[in-house]
């Protein structure tokens, strides 16, 4: 860890803190925001990148000063799980906004 050194995991943490293999299905690329750039809001489609011959969902999130890194990466990841799991919350509110202007009623 830069600022710590080099540290031993498993005796830090315990055993069960560590993995023999685990899958990596996102990749969150943190980028400097940049007021020319284009960036995508709705996230209807997904960005891929190849890691051993694996197509790995990518996401390239701008970041500026001041913003929780933590709390942006996380909510990405549950964004991510919440899409394998069968919900795409950016391709409902599309439908819903569609139905919305073909004056069709959603009521429940």
């Amino acid at each position: 860890l830069r600022g710590i050194g080099i540290i031993d995991v498993k005796s830090l943490y315990g055993v069960e803190c560590v993995k023999d293999t685990q899958t990596i299905d996102l990749v969150i690329k943190l980028e400097d925001w940049h007021r020319d750039t284009e960036y995508d809001r709705l996230g209807l489609d997904d960005e891929y990148m190849q890691i051993l011959d694996k197509k790995v969902v990518c996401h390239s999130l701008p970041i500026r000063p001041g913003r929780n890194l933590a709390i942006i990466c996380e909510t990405a990841a549950v964004n991510h799980r919440q899409k394998k799991m069968g919900y795409n919350a950016a391709a409902e509110l599309y439908r819903r906004v569609q139905k919305n202007i073909s004056g069709v009623s959603d009521e429940k």
